[in-house]
């Protein structure tokens, strides 16, 4: 399971003030929190793809183990488990909505 983290130049974000320089006192400066090598496209949104189908298939897989008489499980992780893949799908929706409408301004563009 790889999830993403965003390539953000926090270091060369933070302004130089009067407080980072004097004063004999340690510098407040975060070090580099950005991972030098980044995922491509491909990588993040497949990733993305799966951990929905895993959040999609939860609800059932949960239910089936409560059906079974699985003591480690109960309804309310059934229903916190379907609560989490009604939310998934509405930001997937989401998701699909901006990718569509982005793609029909990008066509809409005179060249």
């Amino acid at each position: 399971m790889t999830s993403y983290f965003p390539n953000y130049d926090l270091a060369g974000r933070i302004q130089h003030t009067k407080f980072a320089s004097g004063f004999n006192m340690p510098s407040i400066r975060f070090d580099r929190v950005e991972k030098p090598e980044t995922q491509d496209f491909k990588q993040v949104f497949s990733g993305l793809v799966e951990n929905f189908n895993k959040d999609l298939n939860a609800p059932d897989d949960l239910l089936k183990d409560v059906m079974q008489g699985n003591k480690n499980v109960d309804i309310h992780d059934v229903m916190v488990a379907m609560s989490k893949t009604e939310i998934s799908v509405n930001v997937a929706t989401q998701a699909v909505g901006k990718v569509i409408n982005a793609y029909d301004r990008v066509m809409q563009i005179n060249v």
